[in-house]
């Protein structure tokens, strides 16, 4: 959990009822709605399921109110190297405050898991998230194609390296 220097954040593993919220609840407008977690069975039941949710899932909130959350994997074969995702809630999107709640995640990831490297995906048509990503110090790898939620996408690679 993190406190204090981020204005009344806190960062704290997802707990069933933030879940079950996420999963349920949050529901994007067109052409957003490729992320709500009903939109892929495997990603609601990772979510509602604490056993697949393990330790890689974390939410965001301020003053109580959830914002937020995050998942992160280590690549197994490559050490030092972590998946990122990100979700924040549907209300809060395209009103510029991605990059603030980004910095705030990567920050805590880059303290509680010591990266050298962290990965992530976003569909091509998301050009908000892009941006984001972009500002917040990732950088463009790859394209790929990706089957997900009953069809095939284009997603773009990023990665961010940590300095040491």
């Amino acid at each position: 959990m993190i406190e204090g220097d981020t204005n009344s954040f806190i960062i704290e593993k997802m707990s069933q009822k933030d879940a079950l919220e996420i999963a349920n609840n949050w529901k994007y407008p067109a052409p957003y709605d490729f992320y709500d977690m009903t939109a892929d069975r495997e990603d609601y039941e990772e979510i509602i399921d604490s056993n697949q949710r393990g330790d890689h899932y974390f939410t965001l909130t301020k003053n109580g109110n959830l914002i937020g959350f995050f998942c992160i994997y280590p690549y197994e074969e490559t050490e030092g190297e972590f998946e990122y995702g990100v979700g924040l809630r549907p209300d809060l999107t395209g009103k510029g405050l991605g990059t603030e709640y980004n910095r705030i995640m990567l920050d805590y990831v880059k303290k509680t898991f010591k990266p050298k490297k962290i990965w992530l995906a976003v569909a091509d048509f998301n050009q908000r998230a892009l941006a984001v990503y972009e500002r917040v110090g990732f950088n463009f790898e790859s394209q790929k194609k990706q089957a997900t939620n009953g069809s095939i996408y284009s997603f773009t690679v990023m990665s961010l390296s940590i300095r040491k």
